[in-house]
């Protein structure tokens, strides 16, 4: 499935370096074409006589292999890749890829590189829980890079917790999932709405009522339905982003009550209904036709409720429908996420909240737990949106697939 494909793998000083030989050994057998980068500290765990025989090309790890003025270009090995695959990942070497450390290759490949970049992190437990690290693990994900989070069980200290590399059977599926390999058409037939964005509510020709969405989760969860074969009707309100995907038909809205309008046309001819939007829930009764003057006395607007455009489908749904909902909580969130659950006839929803970095609105990561209406639940870390789309939408297959 990976014939072809140009993957760089960064070997770090870890004693999972053993790992990164079976790592190798798949990769290669895979049909990939791999390049090893190793640090000099990872030479002291694994020698590269190993990993070039496994590889069938010289190890680079200086920046200067001859006294000829030759050099190991840095910014040719990161145009070339399709993927960099760092494993494992010493907290070493994660510390210096998020300050720009360049005192080896790895790193100044890693600071050029084009392509996807997938860390797996290797380290004793303390090592690996210890704040700094989490910091500098959370900042990769913030600079797009993809964490396969280490598995727990027996360390080389003797001790037991989390900090074991990753599976090398494991890291290579993802890389497959990252490179798209094994997207499978699965959704193909499919309809499927997605509600994404805010929604604007005139107070008068120059204001309004909004809130801080940006639409990125929407637009992400809308790409990775297309990419796995479904036609989906995006739903838009004001947002500055673009789909790429042609199987995405957009239709742009201000306000919930054209939103509510667009979707109820649309839902009834389709399988499954995302409801990533942030809708506002209010909107001025009364919007003023003139621009408001400014005077000294307080202003007072009326509100009146929009309609709620996922608990009017929700009760429409039929039984071969599917729908999901977004709760984004500041406090009470599982219990709030269930009532909402309840309320709207969700068949399961993503909680989510804006109290963390990184999490919530105008972010491009964020972290959720899905909550299914049997309450059966799944918690995930911090990840990119795209990422977290992912998620979402392997779950709304499942259940679309029964």
């Amino acid at each position: 499935m990976l014939k072809g494909k140009k993957i760089i793998l960064g070997v770090t000083g870890s004693i999972a370096a053993y790992k990164a030989v079976y790592l190798l050994r798949l990769l290669v057998k895979e049909g990939a074409e791999v390049q090893v980068i190793i640090t000099p500290a990872g030479k002291e765990f694994i020698t590269s006589v190993t990993l070039s025989a496994l590889s069938g090309k010289p190890v680079l790890s200086e920046f200067f292999a001859n006294n000829d003025g030759t050099w190991h270009s840095h910014v040719d090995l990161g145009l070339w890749a399709d993927i960099m695959v760092v494993a494992p990942a010493s907290a070493n070497t994660m510390g210096k890829m998020v300050n720009a450390v360049c005192d080896n290759l790895l790193i100044t490949t890693y600071l050029s590189a084009k392509c996807p970049v997938l860390v797996a992190p290797a380290m004793d437990l303390d090592m690996f829980a210890h704040p700094a690290n989490q910091r500098n693990i959370e900042q990769l994900r913030l600079f797009g890079a993809q964490i396969v989070e280490p598995g727990t069980g027996e360390l080389a200290s003797g001790l037991e917790g989390k900090g074991r590399m990753e599976d090398p059977e494991v890291i290579v599926e993802r890389i497959k999932e990252v490179l798209g390999t094994e997207k499978k058409k699965s959704l193909t037939g499919k309809r499927v709405l997605v509600t994404a964005g805010p929604t604007y509510e005139n107070i008068d020709p120059v204001r309004f009522i909004g809130n801080y969405s940006s639409g990125k989760m929407g637009f992400a969860i809308a790409e990775a339905l297309a990419d796995r074969g479904a036609q989906v009707e995006l739903v838009a309100g004001p947002v500055s982003l673009s789909q790429s995907n042609s199987l995405i038909k957009r239709t742009d809205v201000i306000s919930a009550r054209e939103m509510h309008k667009v979707c109820q046309g649309v839902f009834p001819d389709c399988d499954a209904a995302v409801f990533a939007a942030a809708v506002s829930d209010y909107a001025p009764s009364q919007p003023e036709l003139d621009k408001i003057k400014r005077k000294d006395e307080n202003l007072s607007i009326h509100l009146k409720a929009n309609p709620d455009i996922a608990a009017t489908l929700g009760a429409a749904k039929q039984k071969h429908q599917v729908t999901v909902g977004f709760a984004l909580e500041t406090s009470n969130q599982e219990a709030n996420a269930l009532k909402k659950i309840e309320k709207k006839n969700f068949d399961f929803i993503v909680l989510n909240s804006p109290n963390k970095a990184g999490e919530g609105f105008m972010t491009d990561t964020n972290r959720i737990t899905l909550i299914h209406k049997d309450h059966k639940k799944e918690s995930f870390p911090l990840k990119s949106k795209k990422e977290v789309a992912e998620d979402i939408v392997s779950a709304l297959e499942k259940m679309l697939l029964k």
